[in-house]
């Protein structure tokens, strides 16, 4: 089915903006609230509605998050989403958590900012390494996030898998809440840091990342070339120690059928008016606009078309 842009009947109950009820809406699919998706596309759909032009209304979805998004596009329930890497390339080629979908046509509009895999414990906690949460009760995100894919990539080179857990299925938020008043043992959460989550559990409680094994961290970096180290400083939530920890790049993605126009008015939008954005949203001063000519997919074309201008 093609996708068009649904004509924005409502958005004013939506958004609250003073957008005219004929401007065509895109939906954003972001992820829960807590992490750092969400804002992301809050702050994205604040620079859209206010340099795109009138006649284009953006507004963010909450969503199981980066595995379910390009479902949703697939199924036309967003029509621009919030997604990493890795799932966009499998999702192009319909496989892993795609497989029963088939392929996805989508194409990249943007690189964002990183996402880490948060593996947090309170600081007097006895678990130290991934092996350490055998037997634990862990939150581990929505059931649609990219948390969960995350947990089943590394389980297996520990020897683990998610039945050697209690998995608790909550939001950011929640599972945060959870950890801070001892529902659950750990909390595991794939976000851009600093995460909101992360940091409303730190300022009550202290905190302390899970360690990877010796060699391990390299194990997984060499089983998946697309996923990075990336250090977050102890600074960031108060730690007393920094963390390393695995992560991945994301990119906001659309499908290829959605009118070049209006993702060359969005991508313009984004990148114009790039100080704006990471004046709003500390995730996005991690944004580097060089790297959405290095993408795992294609530029759809119509962020292709506004590369090419530049």
């Amino acid at each position: 089915m093609k996708h068009s842009i649904r004509k924005a009947v409502g958005v004013l109950a939506l958004t609250g903006l003073g957008t005219a009820a004929t401007a065509e809406e895109l939906r954003i699919g972001t992820a829960s609230l807590g992490g750092a998706f969400y804002p992301m596309g809050q702050s994205i759909s604040n620079v859209v509605n206010e340099h795109a032009g009138g006649d284009i209304s953006m507004v963010p979805i909450v969503t199981g998050g980066s595995v379910q998004n390009p479902n949703l596009i697939a199924s036309g329930e967003v029509e621009i989403a919030i997604t990493n890497n890795n799932l966009a390339v499998l999702a192009t080629k319909g496989i892993g958590p795609y497989t029963a979908t088939g392929p996805i046509d989508i194409g990249a509009v943007a690189a964002l900012h990183p996402s880490v895999l948060h593996m947090v414990v309170l600081a007097d906690s006895d678990i130290q390494t991934i092996e350490d949460l055998r037997g634990k009760s862990v939150a581990v995100g929505p059931a649609g996030g990219g948390t969960l894919g995350f947990v089943n990539f590394l389980f297996p080179l520990h020897d683990m898998t998610i039945e050697d857990i209690t998995p608790s299925f909550v939001s950011y938020s929640d599972g945060f809440s959870q950890l801070t008043d001892g529902t659950v043992d750990a909390t595991l959460a794939l976000s851009g840091y600093p995460a909101g989550a992360v940091m409303q559990a730190a300022a009550g409680a202290e905190l302390r990342f899970i360690s990877f094994s010796d060699g391990m961290l390299d194990a997984a970096l060499e089983a998946n070339p697309a996923f990075v180290p990336v250090e977050v400083s102890a600074d960031v939530y108060g730690m007393a120690d920094a963390g390393m920890l695995i992560g991945v790049n994301n990119m906001l993605v659309a499908p290829n059928d959605l009118d070049a126009a209006t993702v060359q008015a969005v991508t313009a939008a984004i990148f114009d008016n790039l100080a704006q954005l990471q004046d709003e949203n500390a995730n996005a001063r991690q944004i580097d606009p060089a790297m959405s000519l290095n993408l795992a997919i294609p530029l759809h074309a119509g962020a292709q078309a506004y590369f090419d201008a530049q």
